[in-house]
């Protein structure tokens, strides 16, 4: 006998808001009971005949779904999830899962009780060449170098959400937790240490918030990594996009292409080339084997990604995935960023 479709309610129409719900309008496991902004959005036509609230609580309320998918700025995430929860409903969220450390164990305790799902929006597990990258660094073995960034030269409607996300969250914690969880799954090692530094660059911000900023972990094996995010019209498109991994038998890199923009979302995710290099020397002191490149030809663009995900999100409910570790992963990484916030704003490092 066929399943009945998860009816699901998508809080948040903003740029991810939208491509979970086409993701939800595209695949038949689900059925979209109802959307709920605030404002009414420009939607893609496919998404033109479903309802838009402005309340969430009230369409929990009267729509009754199965599943929310919460996509709002960053602090309502708790709260609606929470909510969510006590009306008996499975839950996707949006990276990060909240803007304290808190709330995001307010939402994991919630969700134990309740006995339902709870899927945070890590969009980069989901795509096979982030997955072969962990795998073939994790192949190197520790301890580990992380290098990793993603700055955004934004303008326009670009720079308007980012100045809206930046009115709770500064860029190296609401990127910076993709990132950090990407570190995290390279190595096992607890995290120990965290440092951070910010600088406000635009007069467009509140005097307390900061576009630019920079992190660095430490962890029980000795590993390192530093994470680096900038918003805005002044932000420089030079190496913008850096994601490489090195440790005592070589490395591994993501090689971008040269003509990307930062403010184009497929970038954030596309990897382009891998490039596997070993440290491994002969008996000349030159190296024994070459670079190699692996060329990810056809892979996910932005879209294919959160169709993807909302497919991970089905399984997890049909096949009643243990997400225990999903859940202290999106804890953990949130715990590290925040930990460099407060470092940026006390000058000192931040022991975990």
């Amino acid at each position: 006998m066929t399943e009945k479709p998860i009816r699901v309610l998508v809080a948040g129409l903003g740029n991810m808001g939208r491509s979970h719900a086409l993701a939800y309008h595209n695949n038949p496991g689900f059925e979209i009971v109802g959307l709920v902004n605030r404002s009414k959005p420009v939607l893609a036509p496919e998404l033109g005949g479903y309802a838009i609230h402005p309340d969430f609580e009230t369409a929990l309320k009267e729509l009754k779904p199965d599943l929310c998918s919460i996509c709002t700025y960053s602090d309502s995430h708790a709260d609606y999830a929470v909510m969510a929860f006590k009306a008996g409903c499975d839950v996707f969220i949006e990276k990060p899962l909240a803007t304290t450390v808190a709330d995001a164990e307010r939402v994991v305790a919630a969700a134990k009780k309740a006995g339902k799902k709870l899927v945070v929006g890590y969009i980069l597990r989901h795509h096979p060449s982030w997955i072969r990258l962990i795998a073939e660094a994790r192949k190197l073995g520790g301890p580990y170098v992380f290098r990793m960034n993603l700055n955004q030269q934004s303008s326009g409607p670009t720079w308007m959400t980012h100045k809206s996300l930046m009115e709770t969250t500064p860029p190296i914690v609401d990127c910076g937790v993709h990132y950090v969880d990407v570190m995290c799954q390279i190595t096992d090692a607890k995290p120990v240490e965290v440092r951070g530094m910010g600088l406000r660059l635009s007069n467009e911000i509140a005097a307390d918030m900061y576009n630019y900023g920079h992190l660095q972990v430490l962890y029980e094996d000795g590993s390192l990594g530093w994470y680096e995010a900038g918003w805005g019209p002044m932000i420089s498109e030079t190496a913008f996009f850096v994601k490489d991994v090195m440790s005592p038998n070589g490395s591994v890199s993501i090689v971008m292409d040269p003509n990307a923009k930062s403010d184009d979302i497929d970038t954030h995710t596309k990897t382009a080339v891998i490039r596997i290099h070993k440290a491994e020397t002969g008996a000349d002191g030159k190296f024994v084997h070459k670079d190699e490149d692996l060329t990810m030809a056809g892979e996910p663009g932005h879209q294919e990604l959160c169709d993807f995900e909302q497919a991970y999100v089905l399984k997890a409910i049909r096949e009643d995935i243990d997400l225990e570790r999903h859940m202290n992963d999106a804890v953990q990484s949130l715990r590290i960023c925040l930990a460099a916030d407060e470092s940026v704003r006390s000058g000192l490092p931040v022991k975990l």
